[in-house]
């Protein structure tokens, strides 16, 4: 019988990858940049083996991974077929952030009214310490403590049912919220924007916090389209 010479320590690696979830985040992540960037297009099949294969592993993640993409609206199967990348457009975009900018406005109203007195310490705390990234031009970094700038805007409301509208709008939005940051120069105006934002939280100033970030997201929604015009013209051939 042929034996195994797999280096077991990378078995127990991989093992500890899938079992602990980050793999299928990773997936997710690397999956909806191709999409979002143009590199997949619309109608492209994602077989689960040549995905399995081409991140080294079992295809239980990826079905997990291709499921997560489809509750964001990148990915459509139907029974028994391979799962296809959806197109999404500029327009369909434009809606989705029409309605997120909404929320967002409404979450950083109630936060400038409701957010406790240490709530508000430690999102001025945290907006401070991004400018770090901002001189550092750390994207990725940047990229994660945006998430959590934006989750204390919504915790800070205190209205869960809000909060669940605004969380599954977001997660739907994610890849091209994310892809923002690819954009030269766009880190430093994200601060900028936080910072109207915080100023206004801290001065308990709801109709200012509203307007700072229903603007701060439409020009996101603007950033972003650069990406789905792109992945439009590349479908165009």
């Amino acid at each position: 019988m042929a034996q195994d010479y797999t280096d077991p320590s990378k078995q127990i690696r991989r093992r500890e990858i899938i079992r602990a979830g980050t793999t299928v985040e990773q997936m997710v992540r690397a999956i909806a940049d191709m999409i979002v960037t143009g590199q997949m297009l619309p109608g492209d099949k994602l077989d689960e083996i040549s995905l399995a294969a081409r991140f080294e592993v079992s295809r239980t993640p990826v079905r997990e991974a291709l499921r997560e993409l489809g509750a964001m609206g990148l990915v459509e199967r139907e029974p028994n077929r391979s799962a296809v990348v959806t197109n999404v457009t500029e327009t369909y975009l434009h809606s989705m952030f029409e309605a997120m900018a909404e929320l967002e406005g409404i979450c950083a109203r109630l936060a400038a009214q409701r957010m406790t007195i240490e709530e508000r310490r430690l999102l001025e705390v945290e907006h401070r310490a991004s400018a770090g990234l901002v001189r550092q031009g750390a994207d990725e970094e940047y990229a994660a403590y945006n998430t959590e700038f934006h989750n204390r805007l919504y915790r800070g409301a205190h209205n869960e049912h809000i909060y669940e509208l605004v969380t599954q709008s977001r997660a739907r939005l994610a890849p091209f919220r994310r892809a923002q940051f690819r954009l030269p120069g766009r880190l430093a105006k994200s601060y900028d924007e936080h910072d109207v934002i915080v100023t206004a939280i801290m001065r308990a100033d709801g109709p200012a916090a509203a307007r700072a970030a229903y603007s701060h997201v439409e020009i996101v929604s603007d950033a972003s389209a650069v990406f789905a015009t792109a992945a439009e013209r590349a479908q165009r051939g």
